[in-house]
């Protein structure tokens, strides 16, 4: 999924701020960054994990990765900044998604930001004014690249 994701990123990717929500290993921020991403904000509430993701920008020697030890929801109730890239990978059974895209509707995209969003195979797609650009499955995972469109 990884691969097919950066495939359908990559005339988007150069320059782009990005921002990695439910960062966990922080595969997808660092990622970016690697392929040409201006930066990554990766946000990651859990404190041994936020403190990896710290460790390894560190290790890495870039600047280029923040890290914030935070909630998703909790973030996004700051101030907004936009990002062209938005990552969003929840656990499946928090039930957030929702929540989380209606936040980033609210000064967190710029005008033809992208959404990638991973879900349960049998999620509902996001409703409108959401639209899919791109979309897979596997035999557990939806996964889509969505752009907002209200």
């Amino acid at each position: 999924m990884r691969e097919t994701l950066f495939n359908w990123l990559a005339p988007y990717i150069d320059g782009a701020r990005c921002l990695d929500l439910f960062a966990g290993s922080g595969v997808l921020g660092f990622e970016a960054v690697s392929r040409g991403a201006a930066s990554a904000v990766l946000v990651e509430r859990d404190a041994a994990a936020a403190a990896a993701l710290a460790d390894l920008a560190g290790r890495l020697a870039t600047d280029a990765v923040s890290i914030e030890r935070t909630d998703a929801l909790s973030y996004l109730g700051g101030t907004p900044r936009a990002h062209d890239i938005v990552f969003v990978d929840p656990p499946f059974a928090d039930g957030v998604e929702a929540r989380v895209l209606d936040a980033l509707a609210h000064g967190w995209l710029t005008p033809h930001a992208l959404v990638y969003v991973e879900s349960a195979r049998d999620a509902p797609p996001p409703a409108a004014p959401w639209q899919v650009y791109k979309s897979g499955t596997t035999r557990q995972v939806s996964y889509k690249l969505i752009r907002y469109a209200g």
